[in-house]
């Protein structure tokens, strides 16, 4: 706690979607949580509007052009230390506070949360691909400096929470829920020819862009499936998939007896926000509660990998080597930002993510990571080649 008797909170991507939330879960509780440091991107006109109601220490942007125009926007407000860059993330993150949200999209997370756990915070985990492209450093990491790591992803929230009290030993597997996204009852043909409006629109959860794509094509669920052997120390074949197009189902523990558990609740990521930022504790959130006889029914039916192959291409990397989770993570950035700009059709996510991870697996490679720099160079392979496949296709059409 902070001399103020309040928790220091810092946010790693701030304007993004699990940033708004995770300010609008502090403002609900301002004598409980402080805001000390927010990192943004681009988009210094929200970071501007954050700065001014929240009044933090230290802020990053993506560059100087961000920095000055930060400055500008705040005018004769007394700024806050504004760093830029990679540089500006970490320092950001191991800024003095009790918690740190790890919201950053993508690869770019891995860095500065890293820097945050050596710094022995407790971090709510939102940032998937930290776990995804390093999770047995991660995993190290966490246990040399006792920092501790709290899952804010619903589904392994949901585990998180089922877990509660429980021996692991007992632990039988775990059942992640898929809301099946947008093409759920699709035709493969059907999907293969999905406009990006169409992707944008998921049926049940309000994310960014990059996210709802992956909810898409289900490779949000491979990429939890790899996120989830590494939080919860299981095997790959621990750990399913089961689509739940209510998301009111969150996830689910099965246990040796055969018991099963599972958190349920509204759609709403405030909840595995606040479960995170109050741990041990449950925050008093307001909104509408889970009416369980007026929903009437609640369905399940098993992925169709066939039509959605990325959730098969998680599995297959976690049968390679260690840097296999992070070529795939880094093929499909690339991918899905190509798709976001109009450059290729939907089906061709998934066909550049296999093409990489295949080329990946001809390289015969198995040794361990040993440090960012591996997690590094993985991911700036994987993104060359992921490029090259694509540039590849364009010419052919």
């Amino acid at each position: 706690m902070s001399d103020t008797g309040s928790v220091r909170l810092v946010i790693l991507g701030s304007t993004g979607s699990i940033g708004e939330q995770t300010l609008a879960v502090a403002e609900d509780f301002p004598e409980r949580y402080r805001v000390v440091g927010l990192a943004a991107g681009r988009n210094v006109s929200k970071l501007a509007e954050q700065v001014r109601r929240h009044r933090p220490e230290i802020v990053s942007v993506a560059g100087d052009d961000e920095a000055a125009a930060l400055r500008s926007l705040l005018g004769s407000d007394t700024p806050p230390r504004v760093e830029v860059g990679a540089d500006g993330l970490e320092a950001v993150a191991v800024h003095p506070a009790e918690f740190v949200m790890a919201g950053l999209v993508g690869a770019l997370g891995l860095r500065p949360t890293l820097a945050a756990i050596r710094a022995g915070r407790s971090i709510g985990l939102a940032n998937k691909e930290v776990m995804v492209t390093a999770g047995a450093l991660v995993g190290r990491a966490v246990e040399e400096s006792g920092a501790t790591l709290l899952p804010v992803d619903s589904e392994h929230s949901a585990i998180f929470q089922c877990l509660a009290g429980q021996r692991r030993q007992d632990v039988s597997r775990l059942l992640l829920t898929a809301s099946g996204g947008p093409f759920r009852t699709w035709s493969e043909a059907r999907i293969a020819g999905a406009t990006l409006k169409e992707a944008l629109k998921h049926p049940n959860w309000d994310m960014g862009p990059k996210i709802t794509i992956d909810s898409a094509t289900l490779m949000n669920k491979g990429l939890e499936v790899i996120e989830a052997r590494w939080l919860f120390q299981l095997s790959p074949e621990e750990v399913g998939v089961v689509v739940h197009p209510q998301s009111i189902v969150h996830s689910l523990v099965e246990f040796v007896d055969g018991s099963v558990l599972a958190q349920l609740g509204l759609p709403d990521m405030r909840v595995p926000i606040a479960v995170a930022l109050a741990h041990p504790e449950r925050l008093p959130l307001s909104g509408p509660r889970l009416d369980l006889a007026a929903l009437g029914r609640l369905d399940f039916e098993h992925p169709d990998t066939k039509r959605f192959p990325c959730l098969d291409l998680a599995y297959a990397a976690l049968r390679m080597d260690e840097a296999a989770p992070a070529v795939l993570n880094a093929a499909n950035e690339v991918s899905v930002a190509a798709f976001l700009a109009g450059e290729i059709g939907f089906a061709s996510i998934a066909a550049a993510n296999a093409a990489v991870l295949d080329t990946h697996a001809a390289r015969g490679r198995s040794e361990p990571l040993r440090d960012l720099a591996d997690v590094a160079e993985a991911d700036r392979w994987s993104r060359a080649q992921a490029r090259e496949i694509l540039e590849r296709e364009r010419h052919r059409e």
